[in-house]
């Protein structure tokens, strides 16, 4: 079962931000998911399987230069993820209709995404959902 996720949430969607973004502490991520969950410009997805939260997907309003696109708000797929075990059964491919439809109710007329170069399921996965590779970037930082 697909809801939106409610302020009330935070804390679960933190643990499964964990799972895909480990290299956060679940301190930040309940933080940022507290914050984002009080947001109109962010809508946040759960799926429970047997009453148990198993997935969630994050989408934005993005107004700032996106990539590959040529309107504004964009909305962007910031986060998607599936607990192993429930993965190849069409959840998150429920989870991204749900976030398209909450991005056509805010008025947008793309959405956009992105995932590291050797993701390739990731890169898979969105290519198989709809969307097309615009770009590759490698970024870089210097100290000062």
């Amino acid at each position: 079962m697909i809801r939106k996720a409610e302020q009330k949430d935070y804390v679960i969607v933190a643990k499964l931000a964990k799972e895909l973004w480990n290299n956060h502490s679940l301190v930040d991520l309940e933080n940022e998911f507290k914050e984002y969950l009080f947001s109109d410009n962010v809508c946040i997805y759960l799926d429970y399987e047997n009453n148990v939260p198993v997935a969630f997907s994050q989408v934005s309003l993005r107004y700032e230069y996106v990539e590959g696109v040529n309107s504004s708000p964009v909305a962007y797929l910031e986060g998607i993820f599936v607990k192993e075990e429930y993965r190849n059964q069409n959840i998150a491919q429920q989870l991204i209709i749900q976030s398209e439809n909450w991005a056509k109710e805010k008025g947008c007329k793309e959405i956009a995404s992105d995932c590291e170069l050797e993701n390739e399921i990731s890169y898979r996965f969105h290519l198989k959902n709809g969307f097309k590779e615009v770009n590759k970037i490698i970024c870089f930082t210097k100290q000062l």
